[in-house]
């Protein structure tokens, strides 16, 4: 599943596309360091460039 940070940003948190934030980095950010054996080489948590995020399970 791939979700991009605008989507996200407008559909959970009701921000505008226009906004620059770091909500969304943040979160993943966190869950990473949750989840990850090596947070900095995330193996279920993957950056999509240009997209978003992509939860490899």
């Amino acid at each position: 599943m791939t979700l991009g940070r605008d989507t996200l940003l407008n559909e959970v948190w009701g921000y505008n596309a226009l906004v620059s934030t770091r909500t969304v980095d943040v979160h993943v950010a966190w869950l990473r360091q949750k989840l990850e054996a090596n947070p900095r080489h995330p193996y279920f948590i993957l950056t999509v460039h240009g997209a978003g995020y992509k939860f490899v399970g």
